[in-house]
């Protein structure tokens, strides 16, 4: 069977059983056709068959990133970036802002998202009375890089409701100052009400979507488990949005809300719309709760107290209780169940939940799994080996957080994202950018896997360290696995989904430290080229 695209001369990464690296491969319709060296392609090429020279660059199976948010990625381009270069202070992120709320009609929100205290001159929020004088007629909303903490005006505290006589609500705090003032912080659960106040319309959301699609597909990101957004209609934008081919990545996609997760997933699980109803393209996947915070906040829940705060124990939004009730009726109707949980107290209420779940009734293949799995101590990972769970760690996060994971949690930064320790232990664990948090770049998550170093070039957690496959694998046969697709996509053999990714260079050639610097050339979904930099000779 002649093919229609034959690749030759490179260095294909078939992420298979053995690890093996091929020379060339052939591509017919939507399917890979056959995999091996220049020679035996000869067989498959026809007066019609594009033949492109790679010339020793790297071809992997298309990137999936197994935590990530597509909508909030996708709004976020439509607001004012914190981590826009030119963004150094507070007075520079209030500029921006000022130059927005000119722009924009009264009572429409004025945004801002990716901001970090530390990373600013002052290293401060922006205090309440500096976002009232940018606008009394818009709602102003700062967003952490976490998106689990904001900081807002008194507009937008009048239209959330929220005043001096408000009382925390459960999993959250609204700061207020030593004489009962708002200051205009809100943290974990109080964020969450808020930003889903902040709606988006309905075009804004049409227009995210396919922004964040876009800039996904550049990447070499194929396929994505979408991690959740703010609001209930994330599941029917997307679904419409894959229809209208505005989303090209693939979807697997986390029953779960940012706000009251647990009411997300009971309507859902009551309504009996199972893990894998779908497609290739869009299919539902595990249930999921928030149980704590974020590592940068920081919030999340920790047996032992923060090293930046002896006193300080982080954020739990449930009870173990209230998590069993919820994510074990999930798995006893034949759902995957997952949580976001950060700390290793978070982590250890899950677990006990799974177990408790798996004795009530047995399942095997559950592939339940974990989102992040922050602070994984060896007691934990023997406990998600002897219970089949999938952690979801997040190789980027070290890059750009990692001084101040040294700063709250000392030590335990040895346990962090950890990776090195799964493989060893025979863990399987998939990896997620948890973007907009930090970047959608896989090759860099593949590049601070290898590495373990931050931004600074501080050294954090290097125990955790792997070879550059094993990195890789995180990023494509271990995704396909956690949604139960590794008979389809996720390498690059014979009859699975021609999604593909080509770099600039080759990825097991190059330097260790300059695996962040290497390029997507081209990215193929389905046999078809949805991105080519143009620098590809033949494509």
């Amino acid at each position: 069977m002649l093919a229609d695209i034959v690749f030759v001369n490179g260095e294909v990464i078939t992420v298979d059983r053995k690890n093996s690296v091929a020379e060339a491969m052939a591509v017919k319709g939507n399917l890979i056709s056959a995999v091996g060296t220049n020679q035996e392609m000869e067989a498959f090429i026809g007066e019609d068959t594009k033949v492109v020279n790679l010339r020793g660059k790297s071809l992997l199976p298309g990137f999936i990133d197994s935590h990530i948010h597509l909508i909030l990625y996708g709004v976020n381009q439509l607001a004012v970036s914190c981590k826009a270069e030119h963004i150094k202070s507070v007075a520079d992120l209030l500029d921006d802002l000022k130059k927005q709320a000119a722009t924009i009609p009264n009572g429409e929100w004025i945004r801002a998202w990716g901001f970090n205290e530390t990373a600013v001159k002052e290293k401060r929020y922006p205090t309440i009375a500096e976002l009232d004088a940018i606008s009394e007629n818009h709602p102003v909303m700062i967003t952490r890089t976490c998106s689990h903490i904001s900081v807002v005006n008194r507009k937008a505290l009048q239209i959330a409701g929220i005043d001096e006589s408000t009382v925390n609500p459960p999993g959250g705090i609204i700061e207020k100052d030593e004489g009962g003032a708002i200051t205009g912080k809100l943290i974990e659960t109080a964020h969450m009400m808020i930003a889903e106040r902040a709606g988006y319309t309905e075009r804004d959301l049409e227009k995210a979507v396919k922004i964040a699609s876009e800039h996904f597909i550049a990447a070499g990101i194929t396929s994505i488990h979408e991690a959740g957004a703010h609001g209930p209609d994330s599941l029917r934008i997307m679904q419409q949005a894959v229809k209208q081919n505005d989303i090209r990545v693939r979807i697997y996609a986390m029953i779960g809300s940012l706000n009251k997760s647990h009411e997300f997933v009971n309507k859902m699980v009551a309504a009996g719309v199972v893990t894998g109803t779908g497609d290739d393209r869009f299919k539902i996947g595990p249930a999921k709760l928030f149980t704590d915070g974020s590592s940068t906040g920081p919030t999340i829940a920790t047996r032992e107290p923060y090293s930046s705060d002896p006193g300080n124990f982080g954020i739990l939004y449930y009870t173990e209780e209230e998590i069993y009730q919820v994510l074990g009726e999930a798995h006893a109707k034949g759902y995957q169940i997952t949580v976001h949980a950060q700390g290793d107290k978070a982590i250890d209420m899950y677990l006990n939940c799974v177990e408790k779940a798996l004795k009530e009734s047995p399942r095997k293949d559950h592939r339940h799994r974990i989102e992040h799995a922050g602070i994984s101590t060896p007691d934990l990972q023997r406990r998600m080996k002897q219970l089949g769970i999938i952690p979801i760690p997040n190789p980027p996060f070290p890059f750009e957080f990692g001084d101040i994971y040294i700063e709250h949690y000392g030590e335990r930064v040895n346990y962090m994202y950890a990776a090195r320790d799964y493989i060893d232990n025979g863990i399987l664990a998939a990896a997620g950018s948890d973007a907009p948090v930090t970047d959608h770049n896989p090759l860099l998550g593949i590049h601070v896997a290898v590495n373990r170093k931050s931004s600074s070039g501080a050294s954090i957690g290097t125990a955790q360290s792997i070879r550059v496959l094993e990195a890789i694998r995180l990023y494509t046969w271990n995704g396909a696995y956690a949604s139960f697709d590794e008979a389809i996509k996720g390498s690059i053999e014979v009859g699975k989904l021609a999604d593909l990714v080509i770099l600039n260079d080759s990825i097991l050639k190059v330097k260790l430290n300059d695996i962040k610097e290497l390029k997507v050339e081209t990215t193929i979904l389905n046999g078809e080229i949805l991105y080519n930099s143009e620098t590809l000779v033949g494509i």
